[in-house]
């Protein structure tokens, strides 16, 4: 499983890169493989608010559609639009390619509610694979 240390992770698999008062989401490498081929995003609209840890987007695959709840709140300030016509670069590229959307963030301090990867990292060992 490819888990990155430069970010932030949930219990719900998202992370977030958090640069400055601006954080870029996705969902982990871990979420992508659980769904199988996606095969479909629901991205938020520029300008909705995210609160931490309500449904913000949507993610459809061969298997199931899954909610995708905001690592942390404040307002989206852009799209992965190329998701729109291929969302299968969240399969080939969930940290890169395969982001979600970017928000200014509200509260810096709601990163403390995060996980870091070594606690991500025990999360998903305590996960049956």
């Amino acid at each position: 499983m490819n888990i990155p240390n430069d970010l932030l992770y949930t219990k719900d698999h998202e992370w977030i890169k958090i640069e400055g008062q601006a954080g870029t989401i996705g969902i982990t490498d871990y979420a992508q493989h659980a769904l199988g081929d996606v095969t479909f995003v629901e991205l938020p609209k520029v300008g909705a608010a995210a609160q931490q840890s309500k449904v913000f987007a949507t993610v459809e695959s061969v298997k199931a559609a899954s909610d995708i709840f905001a690592p942390a709140s404040g307002s989206v300030v852009e799209v992965n639009a190329k998701l729109e016509d291929a969302p299968g670069l969240i399969n080939q590229s969930c940290y890169a390619d395969g982001w979600i959307a970017r928000i200014s963030l509200k509260d810096i301090s709601e990163k403390k509610n995060l996980l870091d990867p070594a606690a991500y990292r025990k999360l998903l060992e305590g996960l049956d694979h």
